[in-house]
Parts: structure tokens; C-alpha cells; sequence
């Protein structure tokens, strides 16, 4: 049997038993300053903050020069395209850089309970997506407000409690959508290019599909979720509507999320 003596230093082990965990708290603070201390997510940010006004500010330079009639609820709603474009890249970023920037051997290294880690980065990007949508409030009221000083027409505040809530929904879906395409992939580049054919390739082939075969016509709304989605803009949901859209939601949300988050548990560190 060996007698071998332990080198100095090395005979006690480091006992961090009693050392505290991190606070959930910090970690959200963490991964949200993760999202601009980056020159992509600082750009990314400020991008979607001047195009989402860039939107508004053409939208009411033609409605005052052609004389249109507006209302508050249409310059909400034309925020809808910006915000819908790039909230969903910001989601995918906040989960592909761990990759693509070689981070994640850090992060899981400093917090190894990786369902943590990915519960912070999921509240932020909700968090994110409801900042935006108040950013958007504010943009759209001054608008009008601007609409009706300069148009001489009289203000419409045409928006309840639905069309904010459906308005609200509507992003933070785009926002988990891109979340769960970027667990799935953990890539930055494929994730972002998946998303657009989801957005705008995807839903061009189901029209398609629904104007030339008419029994997917009435499939449509069961497994096209941008299509589920359209009432929302408008608050016009009914117990149909809620139905296509639980379905659909389920096969282009949920299931991709939930295999995505399953993939980032067990995926190996490099």
C-alpha cells in the first residue's frame, strides 16, 4: 500500500457547502445586462426603439397629408410589424450568445443549476417584450396627440383593456417563439433564419394550401399559429378562436420550447 504524503496545500478539500446560492434576483439582473453590454444587443435595442418610431412618424406624416381619418388603436397597431421583427431576434439572442460567444462554459460554471439560468433569461425576455409595449404606448399617444393638433380632427382613443392585452400577448409570443427556436438550435444565425420562415414563408405556403385545397382551408387554423394569432390584433378572440390558438400554440411554441429547453439541460459545454 502507498504512503504517498499530499503534496502541501493539497491535503483539505475546499469545503463550499455553506457558501449561499445565487439569488434567482441576480440572475435576472445578469442575464438583462447581458442584453446591451453587447455591441449586437446594444444595437438590437436602439434599432428596435428608432425603427418601432420611425414606423409611427411616417404613419402620421401620411394620415396628415392625405387627410385620413385615425385613431390611437391604428397607431398602436402599426408598431406591430417592427417590434413583431426584431423583439423575436432579441429573444434569440438572449439564449444563442451563451454559444456563439463561447460564454457558456462561464455562466454554467458560476451557476451549474442550469434551469436557473434559463428561468432568468426567460424572465427577462418577457420583461423585455413588456417594456417594449410601453415604449409603444407612449410613442402611439403622443402621435395622436400630435394627429389631432396638426390635422385640427378630433382625438380617438379607441383602446380598452382587450386591445392592450392582445397587443401585450402578441409580443411576448414573437418574443418566446424566438426563445424557443434558439434553445432548439443554439444558434444564432439558423434560429434567426428559422424564425423568418416561420413568419413570412410559412404562413404565405398555409394560404396557399387553404385558397387551393379546401379541406386544409379548415385545417388552417389548428396548425397555422401566425394565423391563430390575427384575432389578437384586433381583440376579436372567440372560444373558436382561443381553441386554434391553444392548438396551433402548442405545435409551434410549446412543443419546440419544451424540447429546446430539455436540449440546453443535457447539451455539452465546449
Amino acid at each position: 500500500m502507498s504512503n504517498a504524503i499530499p503534496a502541501s496545500g493539497l491535503g483539505h478539500a475546499l469545503d463550499i457547502g455553506s457558501t449561499a446560492k445565487i439569488p434567482f434576483l441576480r440572475l435576472v439582473a445578469v442575464e438583462l445586462r447581458k442584453t446591451w453590454d453587447t455591441r449586437a444587443g446594444l444595437w438590437l435595442l436602439i434599432s428596435t426603439a428608432l425603427l418601432t418610431a420611425a414606423v409611427m412618424v411616417i404613419q402620421l406624416a401620411v394620415v396628415v397629408a392625405q387627410d385620413l381619418n385615425v385613431s390611437y388603436n391604428d397607431f398602436l397597431t402599426s408598431t406591430s410589424f417592427s417590434m413583431g421583427l426584431l423583439l423575436p431576434v432579441l429573444g434569440i439572442l438572449l439564449l444563442t450568445s451563451e454559444w456563439s460567444q463561447r460564454t457558456a462554459m462561464v455562466t454554467f460554471s458560476l451557476e451549474p443549476r442550469r434551469p436557473l439560468v434559463i428561468a432568468a433569461k426567460f424572465v427577462v425576455g418577457i420583461a423585455l417584450a413588456v417594456i417594449a409595449v410601453v415604449i409603444a404606448l407612449g410613442l402611439a399617444t403622443v402621435c395622436n396627440l400630435l394627429y389631432g393638433a396638426l390635422s385640427g380632427a378630433t382625438v380617438e382613443w379607441d383602446l380598452g383593456l382587450a386591445n392592450v392585452g392582445g397587443f401585450l400577448l402578441l409580443q411576448v409570443i414573437g418574443m418566446l417563439t424566438g426563445f424557443a427556436f434558439a434553445a432548439l438550435l443554439l444558434n444564432s444565425p439558423a434560429a434567426i433564419v428559422l424564425y423568418m420562415v416561420y413568419s413570412f414563408v410559412l404562413p404565405g405556403l398555409f394560404g396557399l394550401g387553404a385558397a387551393l385545397i379546401g379541406w386544409f382551408a379548415d385545417l388552417q387554423p389548428w396548425i397555422d399559429f401566425n394565423y391563430a394569432l390575427t384575432p389578437l390584433i384586433d381583440a376579436s378572440m372567440t372560444g373558436e378562436d382561443w381553441a386554434h390558438f391553444a392548438t396551433s400554440g402548442l405545435i409551434w411554441l410549446v412543443l419546440p420550447l419544451a424540447i429546446g429547453v430539455w436540449r440546453v439541460l443535457r447539451a455539452e459545454v465546449k
